[in-house]
């Protein structure tokens, strides 16, 4: 279906519908509604849990202590607010910042699906356990942890998730902050397929039919630097064509 609004439109339109949201509860105690800020084209598409006290009263994203981690971490590899697309799980603030009730969830998951569904990001970024839990169980239909996968590049449902620590836990426990570093840096890594794509087998058994998807979004186009072809290409060891990224082999070629 061609839509004829713009994604700029047509996110205006939900951030106005959003801002008189009384679906649930916490419209009694928010000064401000929080909508999606950044480029509505871009490949990188953070969620954060919900507005802390500063982005209540702003009525924008990442202020404060919080922001001022964020910005730390992406400046580390030169990536630019204005360049990704973010957004909150829970669109206002939670009293006392208590975690997020289910009812609130499903209320503001709509919202957040729906810009999902407006800037049709590569990649989304979950940050922490609330907004990870939500987008794992909505893409990959199944009950796990997200601590799990953590630095992790996941496919799902033909989405490539990528779930993060909160910048906020940095403020709780400083000792994380390399950890989240060596995790965030990885975003570089997406940021260009593979250079060894064009002439990989890879490309050629995914062309021909023979190589599930997943493969080439995980790894060609994904978490390249953690492919063993890759690795073993750059080493300059032998390996069989038919190895596939994480090592294994590819059943029925020779």
């Amino acid at each position: 279906m061609t839509h004829l609004f713009s994604k700029e439109e047509r996110l205006k339109k939900l951030c106005a519908q959003l801002k008189v949201c009384t679906q649930c509860g916490l419209h009694n105690s928010r000064i401000n509604a929080i909508c999606g800020e950044g480029n509505v084209h871009a490949r990188f598409f953070f969620i954060a849990q919900a507005p802390g006290e500063t982005e209540d009263v702003a009525g924008s994203m990442f202020l404060g202590p919080t922001g001022k981690v964020l910005d730390e971490l992406m400046a580390e590899i030169d990536l630019e607010r204005s360049s990704v697309y973010m957004t909150n799980l829970i669109k206002c603030r939670l009293p006392k910042n208590r975690k997020p009730k289910t009812e609130e969830k499903n209320s503001c998951g709509k919202y957040l699906l729906r810009e999902i569904e407006i800037v049709k990001p590569e990649f989304l970024i979950p940050l922490g356990y609330h907004a990870t839990k939500f987008i794992l169980t909505r893409y990959c239909r199944e009950n796990i942890l997200s601590s799990d996968f953590v630095g992790k590049l996941i496919y799902c449902s033909t989405q490539k998730i990528y779930p993060l620590r909160h910048p906020s836990a940095a403020l709780y426990n400083p000792l994380i902050k390399q950890a989240m570093s060596l995790d965030f840096r990885k975003i570089s890594v997406f940021r260009k397929p593979c250079k060894w794509y064009p002439t990989c087998p890879m490309k050629k058994y995914f062309e021909k039919g023979w190589l599930d998807k997943k493969w080439v979004e995980l790894y060609c186009k994904g978490d390249w630097a953690s492919c063993k072809r890759y690795q073993l290409e750059e080493n300059g060891q032998y390996h069989p064509d038919r190895m596939l990224p994480d090592g294994s082999l590819l059943n029925g070629l020779k």
